[in-house]
């Protein structure tokens, strides 16, 4: 009995802190959020993501990232961990984020919503193909796994409904003549 009642507290703790959503275009326009208040939004990736990129002979320091011997070739890469909390730092254009997930707002990726993943705000690259794309990210080109072209963003829907902006609409004020 004791243990169905620590069971049944822990589902309740757990589900009380509220869980991750995705971030979709609907929300977007349903939150009539704008670029002042997205950048107020905690953003995290819904799924670990591996940046790489062939290292040339010269490039032996790497910051913030590994150097791996991959096929006999120096690789560098860069690892951003599932539910890793990003922010918003521009938005090019109404409906993509640059999303930064380190302490340099010059690292950053883009998302932006992928008709064919339910308008979700997916990682958005240069191009495409089957085991690859490729992404700008400290403006430096690197590529990544296809699998992660559905590497979406998350939001906890809770909190960002009890920050939201309260916004009113005056209905003007006429002018009254007596006669």
């Amino acid at each position: 009995m004791k243990h169905l009642f620590a069971l049944l507290s822990l589902v309740v703790i757990l589900s009380s802190c509220g869980s991750l959503t995705p971030f979709t275009e609907d929300l977007y326009t349903d939150l009539d959020l704008h670029e002042n208040t997205v950048k107020k939004v905690q953003f995290y990736l819904s799924k670990d993501l591996v940046l790489f990129k062939e290292l040339g002979e010269n490039e032996a320091s790497v910051e913030n990232g590994r150097i791996r011997l991959k096929e006999g070739r120096r690789v560098q890469e860069i690892i951003i961990k599932r539910n890793t909390p990003g922010v918003v730092v521009f938005m090019p254009k109404e409906d993509r984020f640059a999303v930064c997930f380190d302490d340099d707002d010059d690292k950053f990726l883009m998302f932006g919503p992928n008709k064919k993943y339910n308008s979700n705000y997916t990682l958005l690259g240069k191009e495409w193909n089957r085991q690859y794309g490729t992404v700008t990210y400290g403006g430096e080109v690197y590529q990544t796994s296809s699998r992660n072209a559905l590497a979406s963003l998350l939001v906890n829907v809770n909190k960002m409904r009890r920050t939201s902006v309260k916004r009113s609409t005056s209905a003007g004020r006429k002018v009254y003549t007596s006669n």
